[in-house]
């Protein structure tokens, strides 16, 4: 990686950090530049736009997310053990300190839910293809026999990322330090009741 990369890489990272307590549309090229003491016009021959920008910020966010949760789950065993593994990852990238706001992506899911255009159109696709991935290992999961044939993959991808959003309520607004155990508990029963 050479130096421009490590740089734009640096500043990506920053990027997601500060989205993540100000939201993408807080997002501005100008903001970030403040933020990192750097100069507008510098920035601007990073991104372009703050649209980009905001583009790059969820990319980048999920290029990370990718590394860090969905990589080390797909290689535990087929069956419970992976899917607990997807969001026990997921919880701790919800909780990562690199995050002080929490997760872009649960942030801006609230934010863009409603505001057309190619910034919530990213969002739209990243977040389908993570539910495609909690399906589809589900799904071979029970091409596996390791739950019941008449388990929905979709029904269950639903359920854990409701359990998510509904700790991310609890341990972001309020501030409950049991909201993680919680989840825990109701992603295990639920894969429980889908054993075959």
């Amino acid at each position: 990686m050479g130096k421009g990369e490590r740089t734009h890489t640096t500043i990506l990272d920053h990027a997601t950090s500060l989205a993540s307590q100000v939201g993408l549309t807080g997002l501005t090229i100008g903001a970030l530049a403040d933020d990192l003491d750097l100069s507008k016009s510098g920035l601007f021959a990073h991104f372009q736009s703050k649209e980009a920008l905001q583009i790059e910020v969820l990319d980048h966010a999920a290029r990370r997310f990718t590394e860090t949760v969905v990589r080390p789950a797909l290689a535990k065993p087929r069956g419970a053990p992976r899917m607990q593994a997807l969001f026990n990852g997921w919880i701790a990238w919800v909780q990562d300190d690199s995050l002080p706001g929490g997760c872009v992506f649960v942030a801006a899911n609230t934010e863009l839910d409603d505001r057309p255009g190619p910034v919530r159109d990213r969002l739209v696709a990243l977040q389908q293809g993570w539910i495609d991935v909690i399906a589809g290992s589900f799904r071979r999961g029970i091409e596996s026999g390791l739950f019941r044939a008449d388990a929905d993959p979709r029904q269950l991808a639903q359920d854990m990322v409701g359990s998510l959003l509904s700790l991310h309520f609890h341990s972001r607004l309020l501030n409950d330090h049991r909201a993680g155990a919680r989840a825990r508990r109701a992603v295990a029963a639920l894969l429980e009741g889908a054993k075959s």
